[in-house]
């Protein structure tokens, strides 16, 4: 097959960290062509879809070929991986990528539901499995329910890695301004759940591919902090799916299939979902190293039987 990775520049990826990097790498093995671009490479002439486009080889990293113009329509699979933010830039390539879609490539994840499925927003229509949640703009209204729940987590729905995460008791001096200052004075909604003490066991990153869970971590907050996110600290550890998080899974995965988000990573919080991340999970290489689990490989193999 032929690969292209639509990401952030190369010089700015870590292999030994990144998933892009151990999913390439996983293609790589399979026998794959593989290339890379940056959403700014991608072209439309007409309904044409183009890119400038480098031919690499990932393993080792990283063996870089000179720049040449592509079509997308001679590409077997295009990975969508730029990291969010989710921005004009990000939505333009989505919608530059629909038309490779519709010259019959298969964009992982798949354009529409890129723009479509807001990494907080998205799992609210699987709220039963979810801890206590509210989006709302309206002050008076994040008042109330944080009285309610007597402690929240205030999330940006535009945020990520956990940046811009709040903690906050109901009685905390101050709640108002601090509301008003998340919300920039009403003018945008936020996400807040109820906290869930028992995040100080971890927060579970599970990998759904093609709605199944192939591999999972738990991410272990650092002293003092409550965010478990690896780019803030977090550690992650080796894991098992219990019963709660396999129903969960089961779940979500019709809609995922449906939906055509074919590489997703959930976390859960004390059997509890709590986002349902599509842009670009990370995580593969963790559940590598502290599973002994081939999920780069893995996956590819589930790719090729799709394609």
């Amino acid at each position: 097959m032929r690969q292209l990775f639509v990401l952030d520049p190369l010089r700015q990826i870590n292999p030994a960290k990144d998933s892009s990097a151990a999913l390439m790498q996983a293609a790589q093995r399979s026998g794959d062509e593989i290339w890379a671009c940056t959403p700014s490479d991608l072209i439309a002439r007409g309904d044409e879809p183009l890119a400038m486009a480098l031919p690499v080889t990932p393993d080792p990293w990283i063996g870089v070929g000179a720049p040449e113009r592509q079509a997308l329509a001679g590409f077997d699979v295009i990975w969508m991986r730029k990291d969010p933010p989710v921005d004009e830039a990000y939505l333009y390539a989505t919608h530059l990528l629909e038309v490779a879609e519709r010259a019959g490539v298969r964009v992982l994840n798949r354009p529409s539901a890129l723009r479509s499925w807001n990494e907080k927003l998205g799992a609210l229509r699987f709220s039963r499995w979810m801890a206590p949640t509210l989006v709302a703009g309206r002050v008076s209204e994040l008042i109330a329910f944080a009285q309610e729940q007597g402690e929240v987590v205030l999330k940006p729905l535009g945020g990520r890695a956990g940046l811009g995460v709040i903690r906050v008791h109901a009685d905390a001096p101050g709640l108002k301004a601090l509301l008003e200052l998340v919300t920039e004075q009403e003018r945008l909604p936020v996400m807040a759940q109820r906290f869930l003490p028992d995040v100080v066991e971890g927060d579970k990153r599970i990998l759904l591919v093609d709605g199944e869970p192939l591999g999972a971590i738990n991410r272990r907050p650092s002293p003092g902090e409550f965010r478990s996110n690896l780019a803030v600290g977090g550690q992650a550890e080796a894991t098992d799916l219990s019963d709660r998080d396999r129903q969960i899974c089961a779940a979500l995965a019709p809609a995922l299939r449906a939906e055509g988000l074919f590489f997703v990573g959930i976390d859960v919080i004390s059997g509890m979902l709590s986002e349902i991340n599509v842009t670009s999970p990370t995580g593969v290489r963790e559940v590598e190293r502290l599973m002994q689990q081939p999920l780069a490989d893995q996956t590819m193999e589930r790719l090729r039987a799709l394609v």
